[in-house]
């Protein structure tokens, strides 16, 4: 079949990857891709946020089957405007993509089908979210309601980060995201990552992870989008994936169904295991960033195959089956990223650097210019390495690391330190 995967970043060139090995693909299209992905698709410049365009690319080229990599084309609802032009999509509608939309609606609906998670305000008023704020009492999460691309989550410590996490959100610094505020308890415990295929009837476990969203090592500074993951997540166990399973997401599923907008796509729930089991910090509408690469190596079916499944309402009859060997990414990113990173520098040595059998490097931020690559964006490189062991993994990864020439990068060199103190 032709399938067109929509975005242009780390995840889309791991789902890129994945679905080039499929013996079902006939052509693989991206828009508008990367260079990375120029090496196993073809790249057409057109914006995932022009509805018509995409569709207009759909006829042009016979597309049979769209997968949507990033989550703002979903929750601006391009899944419905493909589905009413009668072309097969990957990806949930713009009522259920809301589970992402809006942090507010996704505690609402926690709230309505008894799913676990920490006890919250939503505030549309400065003055009144910082009374909640001062009454409660620190540590505290403050949180932009909408899409704010990772960045509108601040976990405080101190009253003032708190104050001040407010003030940002309502001055802008989010655009629209921060236009409400959803002030919550802060849960006690280790996260993890947990991914679902759905069908709007049936939820597939997909795999777990665990990334690192501090910039610096230590798990030091700023939240970023995630500067390195590991999968499988070793707190993860068969018993607390079933729990997971029955407490969280087939409430979720029901509830969604019974609302009115069953969910059909990737169901990424982010979780905080705590004494009391698995608790919902937040749920995504779309594959993980930078957990999609490490998922990517492990996962040993047809993803092409399992994807259209999804679409198809066919999950019932699937399964997904994973090498054990974990994998391991590691983010290089532009130097001031998450803040204002720098762009334009010269990336060299890739071809050499990546010439390892466990090893993929994954582009999440690159363009070519004058006929060298270079860093356009904060995030901008994924180096990806299996191994037996965690520690493995990191040491595979962070030896290709070494060889990339690009002196303006910069990477966290602590990437799976938690796995691999329980080795």
């Amino acid at each position: 079949m032709n399938v067109l995967l929509i975005g242009s970043g780390g995840r889309e060139h791991a789902l890129a990857w994945k679905i080039a090995a499929s013996p079902i693909l006939s052509k693989l299209y991206c828009a508008p891709g990367n260079p990375g992905i120029a090496n196993v698709a073809e790249c057409i410049a057109v914006d995932p946020a022009d509805h018509d365009a995409i569709i207009a690319l759909c006829r042009r080229k016979s597309i049979d089957f769209v997968v949507v990599g990033p989550e703002a084309p979903l929750v601006a609802g391009i899944a419905d405007d493909l589905r009413t032009a009668g072309i097969s999509v990957f990806g949930p509608s713009k009522a259920a993509a809301r589970l992402e939309g809006s942090k507010g609606f996704t505690k609402d609906l926690c709230t309505q089908f008894d799913i676990p998670t920490g006890a919250y305000q939503r505030f549309t008023q400065a003055e009144s979210a910082k009374a909640y704020i001062k009454q409660q009492g620190v540590p505290i999460v403050v949180k932009a309601d909408g899409l704010a691309a990772g960045k509108g989550v601040a976990v405080a410590f101190e009253l003032q980060q708190a104050l001040d996490a407010v003030d940002a959100c309502f001055e802008g610094a989010f655009g629209g995201a921060g236009a409400e505020v959803v002030v919550e308890e802060y849960l006690e415990g280790e996260e993890a990552s947990f991914f679902c295929l759905c069908d709007g009837k049936t939820a597939l476990p997909f795999g777990t992870a665990q990334d690192h969203k501090r910039v610096g090592d230590g798990d030091t500074g700023v939240n970023t989008g995630g500067m390195g993951a590991y999968s499988p997540a070793p707190v993860m166990t068969q018993a607390m994936v079933d729990l997971t399973m029955r407490d969280l997401i087939e409430p979720t599923m029901r509830g969604m169904a019974e609302i009115g907008a069953p969910f059909s796509g990737v169901l990424f729930a982010g979780l905080m295991i705590t004494r009391n089991g698995p608790k919902l910090i937040e749920y995504n509408t779309r594959f993980g960033d930078p957990e999609t690469q490490v998922l990517m190596l492990r996962l040993k079916d047809d993803l092409l195959l399992l994807l259209k499944a999804a679409a198809d309402g066919g999950l019932h009859q699937m399964s997904a089956r994973w090498n054990d060997d974990p994998a391991l990414t590691v983010v290089m990113a532009a130097r001031g990223y998450p803040a204002a990173p720098e762009k334009g520098s010269v990336i060299r040595g890739l071809e050499e650097a990546g010439d390892q059998a466990n090893v993929e490097i994954f582009h999440a931020g690159t363009a070519k210019k004058n006929g060298e690559l270079i860093a356009n964006g904060g995030r901008v490189l994924n180096v990806t390495a299996s191994g037996k062991t965690v520690r493995e993994a990191q040491q595979a990864a962070y030896a290709v690391v070494a060889k990339v020439d690009w002196p303006e990068g910069f990477y966290r060199h602590d990437i799976g330190w938690r796995a691999i103190e329980r080795e």
